[in-house]
Formats: structure tokens, C-alpha cells, sequence
């Protein structure tokens, strides 16, 4: 799998030609490369994830050129307003994806779906044979790893149909942490960690218009931890956002999602360290929950949330989201999402002390109420 064979793979699809894949690519060649050499030298793929992986690659290179096609063809597409989107961030395993699903119950509140994320261009509305097409194929490529790691069911869901994080809108930039969940590529995220996220969130911002030009929506309701870790990026692209962030002990997080992504990569991979796993996740939420400590957020558009406050109260806790952003309250159907399993985790190789060390500030800050 090189770049020049997923381009070829990419230029048979309906609709594209190589130029356009050639200059939908010219601003992403440095991580597109990188990250191809990563895959081929660092991931140690089994056969089954290489074929899957170059079809995602491929499917990401023709839906940037298709993107960019899209605009080409509707030049207001650029005049479409995402106004005031409502965000949730915070780590994994933090009450996210519940809260998330919370938020979108009110009347015109819309989450994007896995299909429309992974699929965004042409806007959904114009074709429904062709919109079926599209989430037959995603739902195909969101359960995969469920269906060749069976320990992923009882850990998280992938469908076509289901609301989808922000991530998968993010990697048409090839800046993303996608990419860091189901593969180890080191090279690539001491690029990533280094690099301007600006690209990432224009293109996720490019998704949602796109989006919304046959289907106008008045609320956004979006949800990935990597916002935590980019949140003047965030602001800078969606000045106006209203940001709820989770807050939940750490060492449960580190342990849960330690183990999610190493079941995740095993999908992919035979060859998976669960201690370098965890190490990276230390290393990651380390500095960005430490960093939220001293971050100079606007006050009015940011919420902290403990992630149990919201488990015991999750009317009450919405009621006071919507009334800090001036949103209607709506009654909500708080029932948390059926888990399809049941998951033990534990944190390994890293021991206690570490773990007092990197979060003490943290702690004390956003969770001193325990």
C-alpha cells in the first residue's frame, strides 16, 4: 500500500479523476505520506487489516476530492452559517456519548450520523437510492472491527445509523486521532501532536455544510474527546460554540479506554501493547486535562461537568446546559444507552504514584467535591 496506488484505487471511483484527487491531495501530501509509511513499517497489520485499511484510505481520498468537487460545483456552499454549535468534549468513558445523545432530543437539534460523516458528499436529501447506497456502505465499514473482534461489542457500537463523533469528519484532513486508535504508527503521532489542527476543523466545518444544505439546521450537536485536546483550534473555527466538558477520576478513564483501543487494534493487528497503550493515554490526558487547569475559556460558552452529576441527574444536569445557553428545556427520555456487554478493564503498567503525580493538579481543580 503506497500513495500512489490508493490515488489509482481512488480514481475509479464514480465521478473523480486523477487531477482532481491530485489537487484535493496538494495540502495534505506530509501527513498523507507519513502516515502511509507508518502504517507499512510501524502497524504490523495482518492480512485482513491491510485490505481493510487501504479501502478505508481509499475511501477517504475520494470523499476529500468529492468534498472539494461539491463546492466547486455550489459556490454558496461557503455562505452556509454553522451557528452556535453545542459540543461536547472531555476524555473517554467520561459520559460523553450519553450526554450526547441527551442534547439531541430537543426539537431541531441535530447530530450527524456515521453514514453522513463518512459520506457526506453529495448533501443527503438529493438522491434517497443513492443515500441507502451510502449507508450500506458505512454501516459495512463501521461494524468491521466488531465483526472480526468480538470483545468490541460489549465495549462500544459502530452502525451507519447511529450519531457519530467528529473524528471521522476530522481524517479528510488526515489530522486525526482515528488513525491513532486503530493503528500504533508512532512516527505519525509525534507529527500529529506537533502539527496546526486548523486544516482539520475547516474540513470538519466544510462536512457540515455540506450537510446542511438540503436539511438547514438551526442546532449542531456534536461530541469527541479531541476537542479537549484542541480547544483554541475549536474556538478559533466555531467562534461561537458552546462547549460542555466531562470530568471523570482519571484512572477510570485511563483503564477504559486502554482498553477499548486495544481491542479496537486487534482488529487490525496480532501485535498490540496494552502497557504502550496505556502509556500514551497517560502521556495524552495528561497534559491536555493538566492544561485545562490554567485555560483561558470564555467563561459564557464553557461548561464543566462531573460525569456523575450527570449519571445521577441527567434532567437536572441538562435543564442547567440549556439554561446557561439560553437553549429550550425539553423533557428528556434519560434512559442510558443498552450496553451490549459487559467490560472489565484494568490500567496496566502504570502504577499509583504516576498516576497521583500527573493528575494531582487536575483533581484538585475539577473533581475536589469527591
Amino acid at each position: 500500500m503506497n500513495r500512489e496506488e490508493l490515488v489509482v484505487d481512488a480514481s475509479g471511483a464514480d465521478g473523480i479523476d486523477r487531477a482532481q484527487i491530485d489537487a484535493s491531495l496538494a495540502d495534505v501530501d506530509e501527513p498523507l505520506e507519513l502516515l502511509i509509511d507508518s502504517l507499512q513499517t510501524d502497524a504490523q497489520l495482518t492480512e485482513l487489516g491491510h485490505d481493510f485499511t487501504r479501502r478505508w484510505m481509499t475511501r477517504l481520498i475520494a470523499e476529500r476530492a468529492r468534498l472539494d468537487q461539491w463546492a466547486i460545483a455550489d459556490p454558496a456552499l461557503d455562505q452556509e452559517q454553522i451557528v452556535a454549535p453545542l459540543i461536547v468534549a472531555g476524555a473517554p468513558r467520561t459520559g460523553t456519548t450519553f450526554l450526547h445523545g441527551l442534547l439531541t432530543q430537543p426539537s431541531g437539534h441535530r447530530a450527524p450520523q456515521g453514514w453522513e460523516l463518512l459520506f457526506p458528499s453529495p448533501p443527503p436529501g438529493l438522491d434517497s437510492s443513492d443515500d441507502a447506497r451510502r449507508l450500506s456502505a458505512a454501516d459495512d465499514e463501521l461494524t468491521w472491527p466488531q465483526r472480526q473482534s468480538e470483545s468490541m461489542m460489549s465495549i462500544h457500537r459502530y452502525a451507519g445509523k447511529m450519531h457519530k463523533e467528529c473524528l471521522s469528519a476530522m481524517s479528510f484532513a488526515f489530522r486525526s486521532e482515528e488513525f491513532v486508535s486503530r493503528y500504533r504508527v508512532p512516527r505519525y503521532v509525534e507529527w500529529l501532536q506537533a502539527c496546526d489542527m486548523t486544516p482539520a476543523y475547516e474540513i470538519h466545518r466544510r462536512v457540515l455544510q455540506v450537510l446542511q444544505r438540503r436539511q438547514p439546521t438551526s442546532q449542531w450537536v456534536l461530541k469527541s474527546p479531541v476537542h479537549l485536546n484542541n480547544l483554541p483550534t475549536l474556538l478559533a473555527v466555531y467562534p461561537d460554540a458552546r462547549v460542555v466538558i466531562t470530568h471523570r477520576e482519571p484512572t477510570e478513564v485511563l483503564g477504559s479506554v486502554t482498553s477499548l483501543i486495544a481491542n479496537l487494534r486487534r482488529a487490525f493487528s496480532d501485535a498490540v501493547d496494552e502497557r504502550e497503550i496505556a502509556r500514551y493515554h497517560l502521556d495524552l490526558y495528561g497534559r491536555s486535562l493538566d492544561s485545562l487547569v490554567d485555560a483561558e475559556l470564555p467563561e459564557a460558552q464553557v461548561i464543566h461537568l462531573d460525569q456523575r452529576s450527570l449519571i445521577s441527574e441527567p434532567q437536572t444536569t441538562v435543564d442547567g446546559i440549556c439554561d446557561s445557553f439560553g437553549l429550550e428545556r425539553t423533557t428528556l427520555d434519560a434512559t442510558p444507552p443498552a450496553e451490549a456487554g459487559h467490560h472489565d478493564y484494568s490500567l496496566v503498567g502504570i502504577e499509583q504514584d504516576e498516576l497521583d503525580a500527573t493528575f494531582a493538579r487536575y483533581r484538585e481543580r475539577f473533581l475536589s467535591g469527591s
